[in-house]
């Protein structure tokens, strides 16, 4: 890490004068003292591209280090708030039916992992879309990006259709796929076909979130995420106990509530794409555009999801205990990868901006920054997890083994939280670089160099609080390294580098 950091300050040191890549402007146009390098007519640029834009381009000084703290807090915070927005959906769900009885409750914990994973597949559409817009605006290019933005949304929503009414019609065979029997199945099925109808709302909520990280707005997603929950809560329990309904009226309650936050989000993008002079029409060629380029990154996500399938199913075979101390630590390393993420969103905006606008200099700048963040961040928040491991099994457990599973496999993940977050960081970066074809070889790889480690340990490690440690050993350790030398290589290089838009 540390040599990445130093080259990363000499690149910095050398591109503080005149880069290579400052566009040398034709003869009878303004120069860069006449505009701004985002502005190609030599107006001002519209108050519009938002507050946090990067400064001046190419041939100016990058800039200081407060600045880009500012740039990359007021987009990682909101962002942040957004990120623990959406869990809180499955989370009230999961209060309201918990209380119709145990059957309800294992059926919505066998529908809720069905949707969370197509949920999760298709982050795509909101990676691709921030990538793609945040570069287009960076050039100038504001009308070019709203359609690009419209583009992606109008590809969510035919996307989202296509998965409700798979899931209306073939979601029994995915809950007994899982396992699902009898009454639980029951519960779990009427559950997954409610709430799926919900999935072209969440899905364009996806897309148009892209959209505004793109444009470095992360408030309003998180202003809508945050009514959006409310909402749900609401709806839970009129619809399922004052109206009756039970689990369906659970279901239809998250249901609505995303479709109402796709509604919202979506008319606040198209309302800018009006302004901008975008059509709204689905034009195939950029729908098949996004479609192309959010392929790649659907297949760096199936690499992290595959990973987190493989590492459930060896705790699954280490025994009872290591399984529930799994399911807790895992539940508090999300948390903390919820930190870690705002810092990549926020990563991939001014990376995508700085790179659309050619300023190299700013761009290194804004990694070398976002990496000490992250850094400093998985260090911060791994000696809580790894002093407070057992407080927080105390919350969780009585049963004295698992607490002491809790305890250590708490303690392997904050010693290495650390390295975790200079992945997350540099997975933001190279998504905002448009670099998804590189992210998906290297996903696949990683998984291929993890599987044989995580297989040792399942047939090797002992149960209990040892098996888990040497899990998140594997998971954290071994999984996280080989991320963070594909990623850390690619970084090194400048092949990701490609300016304009």
């Amino acid at each position: 890490m540390s040599s990445l950091f130093t080259r990363l300050r000499g690149v910095d040191e050398r591109n503080s004068g005149d880069t290579p890549n400052a566009r040398q402007p034709a003869p009878g146009q303004p120069t860069d003292a006449d505009r701004s390098p985002r502005s190609p007519e030599g107006r001002s640029p519209a108050p519009e591209e938002g507050p946090h834009r990067p400064p001046s381009s190419t041939g100016d000084a990058p800039p200081s280090r407060r600045l880009i703290d500012k740039q990359i807090l007021a987009l990682a915070v909101p962002a942040l708030g957004a990120l623990v927005a959406e869990p809180i959906f499955v989370l009230v769900d999961s209060a309201v039916v918990g209380h119709l009885g145990t059957a309800e409750l294992a059926g919505l914990s066998l529908a809720s992992t069905v949707l969370l994973t197509l949920v999760g597949l298709c982050v795509f559409l909101a990676y691709a879309t921030t990538a793609a817009v945040a570069r287009r605006i960076g050039a100038g290019h504001r009308r070019e990006a709203l359609q690009s933005g419209i583009d992606g949304m109008w590809l969510a929503l035919g996307l989202g259709l296509v998965l409700a009414a798979t899931l209306w019609i073939g979601g029994g065979w995915a809950i007994g796929a899982m396992g699902g029997t009898g009454e639980v199945a029951e519960h779990a099925l009427v559950y997954l076909r409610w709430s799926g109808l919900g999935l072209p709302g969440m899905l364009v909520v996806l897309a148009s979130t892209g959209v505004l990280r793109g444009l470095q707005d992360t408030r309003t997603p998180l202003y809508v995420a945050a009514g959006g929950a409310t909402f749900n809560a609401v709806l839970n329990v009129v619809l399922v106990y004052g109206v009756g309904l039970g689990i369906a009226g659970s279901g239809i309650g998250t249901a609505v509530a995303q479709l109402t936050m796709g509604a919202v989000l979506g008319v606040v993008v198209v309302r800018g794409a009006r302004r901008e002079g975008a059509s709204l029409r689905p034009a195939a060629g950029g729908i098949w555009s996004n479609a192309r380029a959010g392929a790649p990154l659907f297949v760096r996500t199936l690499s992290l999801r595959l990973a987190i399938l493989l590492t459930v199913f060896v705790a699954t075979g280490l025994g009872e205990v290591t399984l529930a101390g799994y399911q807790v630590v895992a539940s508090v390393w999300g948390l903390a990868a919820f930190a870690l993420d705002a810092l990549a969103i926020a990563a991939q905006a001014l990376v995508g901006h700085g790179l659309g606008a050619g300023d190299r200099s700013h761009v290194r700048s804004v990694l070398r920054r976002t990496l000490q963040w992250g850094v400093g961040a998985g260090a911060s928040l791994g000696l809580v997890m790894a002093v407070g491991g057992w407080w927080f099994a105390l919350f969780f457990t009585s049963d004295p083994d698992v607490r002491t599973a809790v305890a250590l496999g708490m303690a392997v993940c904050g010693l290495l939280l650390p390295m975790a977050g200079w992945v997350f960081v540099l997975d933001g970066v190279l998504i905002g670089a448009g670099d998804g074809r590189y992210l998906a070889w290297a996903g696949m790889v990683t998984f291929v160099v993890y599987v044989p480690f995580a297989l040792a340990v399942r047939a090797l490690a002992p149960d209990g609080a040892a098996g888990l440690a040497w899990l998140w050993a594997a998971f954290a350790g071994v999984f996280m390294a080989a991320r963070a030398l594909t990623t850390g290589l690619r970084a090194r290089s400048d092949r990701w580098m490609v300016t304009g838009a």
